[in-house]
């Protein structure tokens, strides 16, 4: 009978194959491609957790549990904190020291990051023809086919609400789920109440707002990181580069709760 393998530190977190996978492509290499690499490898795994957190957190506001929902909430909050701060890392390189590697890019490009599309997809921001750009039978189509069929965090959350007993209207809980979230002046009604009378699920709206402000900082942080590096120029991959970031900027995730403020 062979022994059992020890789990180290190094085996646990698989170390050997995790610092094998920053390979740098130009010559030399050039020395801040490795950071290029790591920030942008880093993102990607917070995406996963990220992803993994607000599908629990889907899951808890269908159920009605305020305290888990509230758990999973704090803790995107706080690795939204996280990615906007590896921003300040990332602007330590300069165009110059950018520009001596981007070529090696090609065709590669962060708007070909399908996590983060499919974070995009799970708060509510649904478009079908982005999943176009990724190959059928791919993981990265199969999980957006996956998460445009189904209910966002928005829509999620309005059944938490009618979970808690509050009184949603009809077609805003049955309303398609590829279609991306708009504003509802009978959902905004209801809304108003809850702040008024349920301070707990109070608690669930503002991490939401949290959530969706924290959303639009990392993004503009991103585009003014981007506009610093490259300047009005057009991104890699044939991106649009800061004039696609732009048209992202301040568009909220969640509507109906930027448009109560006034009535509170």
């Amino acid at each position: 009978m062979s022994e059992r393998n020890v789990v180290t530190y190094a085996s646990y977190l698989k170390l050997d194959q995790l610092l094998a996978l920053q390979q740098p492509l130009s010559d030399g290499p050039e020395h801040d491609e490795l950071l290029f690499i790591t920030i942008h490898q880093v993102y990607e795994l917070w995406f996963q957790q990220m992803l993994h957190e607000l599908t629990a957190l889907r899951a808890r506001l269908i159920a009605g549990d305020t305290a888990p929902a509230l758990a999973h909430l704090r803790r995107v909050l706080t690795i939204l904190k996280t990615l906007v701060k590896q921003v300040d890392v990332l602007e330590t390189m300069t165009p110059l020291s950018f520009n001596a590697f981007r070529s090696r890019l090609e065709t590669s490009s962060g708007f070909q990051s399908w996590q983060f599309r499919a974070l995009e997809f799970l708060l509510g921001q649904k478009r079908p023809s982005l999943i176009q750009q990724h190959p059928e039978g791919s993981r990265a189509r199969r999980e957006l086919e996956q998460l445009l069929a189904e209910p966002s965090i928005y829509q999620a959350f309005l059944h938490y609400l009618q979970a808690i007993g509050c009184v949603m209207p009809g077609d805003a809980l049955n309303r398609d789920p590829a279609v991306a979230t708009m504003a509802d002046v009978a959902v905004q009604a209801v809304l108003v109440e809850v702040y008024k009378t349920q301070p707990f699920a109070a608690q669930v709206c503002e991490n939401l707002v949290d959530l969706d402000e924290g959303m639009q900082e990392w993004r503009y942080r991103h585009l003014k990181m981007v506009e610093r590096t490259i300047g009005a120029m057009h991104g890699t991959g044939g991106s649009a580069g800061i004039a696609y970031l732009r048209e992202s900027l301040f568009k909220p995730l969640f509507p109906d709760l930027w448009a109560i403020r006034m009535q509170l």
